[in-house]
């Protein structure tokens, strides 16, 4: 039975036309290399639970931030309205306090540490390292991640000598997009200067591609992997972008699923070696089903909240699952040293 056979023998995906040429090559490439197992992502940032895949009932891996809502650039495609579910922590005295109820209260594991960020696309944490530090040192177990938006070598040294587990970075590949989207004045090589600081650290560095980030088109994306492949990197986090979150004046159109397989397939075969992720954004219900299903045939590692159907999804195509609540650029390790979520 084909790929394009066992989709249209699940519930969830009898009636969804996907592009049988698309799923018949990505099938082909199973063969020419095995699938891994899949793992479910399911961080606490928000409430998640499917019929098949369960959410947390602890808030063991939550996101700060430490502008809370604010955010100077307030990029096209975003609005700041990222920062929204994240939790305040304005000082470090504020973020200790909440980390440490955390840890006594919920079972913390870890957190993200983000920002909004300043007009040279920098967020300002300086004043927090000693804070992580001295976290780190009393509750070694946590797996801290940061978000690092563009920096030098020095403030990447600085990262990696407070504890930072993962730095996680955004890297954009075309001009027009930094210059239209994001409102910024900083150069291409900005965002491969920061990634090459990074990676020349002991930190775990997961760049992210936003697919459709020029305003729901493919512009960038291609040279941004080829930026990405240049440097030592612990995974690749994809996510495709959601135009609700844009302003009315400057709309963007809704990447298809099949633009964005098209990307899939390029990351996975370009970053053969590294674990490729779909993180949390992209675009809800039925386009979110397929982006997920193109996602778990072209051999990704792992989903942040699947949709409804995409275990069956798996199984079908011989793929295990397992799940972890934690960030899909924390869990690095395949499938050692994760626990699901305590009853």
């Amino acid at each position: 039975m084909t790929w394009n056979d066992r989709l249209s023998s699940i519930e969830m995906f009898e009636d969804i036309e996907f592009n049988t040429d698309i799923v018949a090559a990505l099938e082909a490439a199973a063969e020419a290399r095995p699938l891994a197992p899949l793992r479910f992502f399911t961080p606490t940032f928000r409430a998640y639970g499917t019929e098949d895949v369960k959410g947390c009932n602890k808030n063991s891996f939550p996101a700060f931030s430490i502008t809370a809502g604010a955010c100077a650039l307030n990029c096209d495609h975003c609005q700041a309205k990222i920062l929204d579910p994240m939790i305040p922590a304005t000082d470090p005295a504020m973020l200790e306090r909440k980390v440490r109820d955390l840890v006594l209260l919920q079972d913390l594991q870890g957190f993200l540490l983000s920002g909004g960020s300043n007009r040279r696309n920098e967020v300002p944490y300086e004043r927090y390292y000693p804070t992580v530090e001295k976290l780190k040192r009393e509750f070694p177990h946590l797996k801290i991640a940061m978000h690092s938006a563009l920096l030098d070598d020095v403030k990447a040294r600085r990262m990696e000598a407070a504890g930072v587990d993962v730095a996680m970075t955004d890297i954009i590949g075309a001009q027009e997009t930094i210059r239209d989207v994001y409102h910024l004045d900083r150069p291409v090589e900005d965002f491969e200067r920061t990634l090459a600081a990074l990676s020349a650290t002991s930190m775990d560095v997961v760049p992210h591609i936003v697919i459709g980030l020029h305003y729901g088109r493919i512009l960038g994306e291609f040279n941004a992997l080829d930026i990405i492949a240049r440097h030592r990197v612990s995974a690749l986090v994809l996510v495709v972008v959601m135009p609700y979150y844009a302003p009315a004046n400057r709309p963007f159109e809704t990447v298809t699923p099949e633009d964005a397989a098209r990307v899939f397939v390029a990351a996975r075969e370009r970053l053969a070696d590294v674990p490729v992720q779909l993180g949390c954004a992209r675009p809800a219900g039925m386009h979110k089903l397929i982006t997920d299903a193109y996602a778990t045939m072209a051999g990704f590692d792992g989903i942040a909240y699947p949709a409804e159907g995409i275990r069956a999804l798996a199984t079908a195509i011989g793929r295990p699952v397992e799940q972890a609540h934690a960030c899909c650029s924390i869990a690095l390790d395949g499938l050692r040293g994760r626990t699901a979520c305590a009853a």
